[in-house]
């Protein structure tokens, strides 16, 4: 059997016959790309980033022309299957007839297996200002819905887990070696999307609820079918850390997490999509080995020899052509949670137990966790926006970005972001 090395090396032969020539990037011309980009990103805070990386992203992915009809010019979506999909999911949306329907929600976890697909990353992309990207490694997408209307409450998605998390691996007592090199990393994941739909997540607490439902009974359940793992821990992060007006996420004071601490990371600034394009070909052409390595190499188990080819391109990028570190990315710290499944988690991630000994630590089954929400959490919001007549009516939905100039998209929605 071959070594990792030389299963490799194999790829990279046939692969570089396959791959002989490639399009020409001219260097310096790329580099005053990026550098205009960085630059005009950089000069922006966080919440206006983020809402900048949102517009762009639906600019791209839902790109419209003028069309003559019998009233004269009008801006329509190329593509109208896609207009069909964002019209039909909009309509799907759970909204109350009442303050107090929220009391006869039953929450059910959708998982998609590709047949949701489309589904999902409408409801996702338009209903968060953070852009919608995709996670290298293990998934589980799903739909949360009202099992008796059948309507979206949000959507959630179920990663690999961060490698590196100081205060979380901190408190579990985790080395590098058992969490990577031995494996334990795949004992916990992260909630890499956990997104209300509106008005539930304003009136109700909504990403409470999601929250919850990221430790639920199917969650395990399905991250043991598809990837033979007991699942232990959950993580997430929050969007803005203490940033935030008052310090608090969503997560804070949420029963069954703990609060870690602070991330020591960093936003990283992103170049317009057509320029990333251009960066990732130039690396083909200048440095092939490496781009290999990144987006077309797998390990004996198929996966990718890399994460995050994406990161690891422009990172490299930006070393080879030189680029202003202070156009590359800015302080950002984000609130770390984590949520321990068993009393014994920490013991087992240390690798001090087996699996048989694990002792649970709470009921994960979605009728208790949604008992959790509605008592703990909404029962008490949904009051006092009453008292304060403030409850929304509002479905926020952001597919008039569609439409809509970034100098127009920050003035509707830049008060919102973080929402």
């Amino acid at each position: 059997m071959a070594t990792p090395i030389e299963f490799v090396d194999k790829q990279w032969e046939e692969w570089s016959e396959k791959n002989t020539s490639f399009d020409h990037i001219d260097t310096e011309e790329l580099k005053e790309l990026l550098i205009r980009d960085l630059d005009y990103a950089s000069k922006m805070d966080v919440r206006e980033y983020t809402l900048y990386q949102k517009w762009c992203e639906v600019q791209e992915k839902y790109p419209t022309h003028e069309v003559n009809t019998l009233w004269g010019q009008e801006i329509q979506m190329v593509n109208s299957e896609q207009k069909k999909l964002v019209d039909l999911v909009k309509k799907n949306f759970w909204v109350p007839e009442s303050a107090d329907d929220y009391l006869n929600l039953k929450p059910k976890m959708v998982l998609h297996n590709g047949d949701l697909a489309e589904t999902w990353n409408t409801v996702r992309t338009f209903s968060s200002t953070m852009k919608n990207n995709s996670n290298i490694g293990r998934n589980l997408f799903y739909l949360l819905m009202d099992e008796n209307t059948d309507k979206y409450l949000g959507v959630i998605c179920i990663s690999s887990d961060f490698l590196d998390l100081t205060p979380r691996d901190s408190a579990i007592g985790w080395s590098r070696d058992v969490k990577t090199q031995q494996g334990m990393i795949n004992h916990t994941a992260i909630g890499s999307t956990i997104v209300p739909l509106q008005p539930l997540g304003y009136n109700y607490m909504g990403g409470k609820l999601l929250a919850l439902m990221c430790l639920s009974d199917t969650v395990q359940k399905d991250w043991r079918e598809r990837y033979g793992d007991v699942l232990v821990g959950v993580t997430t992060t929050s969007l803005y850390g203490n940033t935030k007006s008052g310090g608090l996420s969503q997560y804070d004071g949420l029963e069954h997490w703990n609060k870690m601490g602070f991330s020591s990371g960093s936003v990283a600034f992103e170049p317009k999509r057509k320029t990333m394009n251009l960066v990732f070909d130039w690396i083909k052409e200048n440095y092939p080995r490496k781009y290999f390595e990144w987006w077309e190499a797998k390990n004996l188990n198929g996966l990718p020899l890399k994460r995050d080819h994406k990161n690891r391109s422009l990172n490299f990028a930006y070393s080879k052509l030189a680029i202003p570190k202070d156009l590359i990315r800015t302080e950002h710290q984000r609130g770390i949670y984590f949520s321990p499944l068993y009393n014994n988690t920490n013991e087992f991630l240390r690798k001090e137990i087996t699996e048989n000994d694990l002792v649970k630590s709470f009921d994960t089954s979605e009728d208790a966790l949604t008992d959790i929400w509605k008592i703990k959490y909404a029962k008490g919001r949904i009051s006092m926006l009453k008292k304060k007549d403030k409850v929304s009516t509002e479905s926020l939905f952001y597919d008039d970005l569609i439409f809509m100039s970034w100098e127009e998209t920050k003035e509707k929605y830049l008060p919102q972001v973080g929402r």
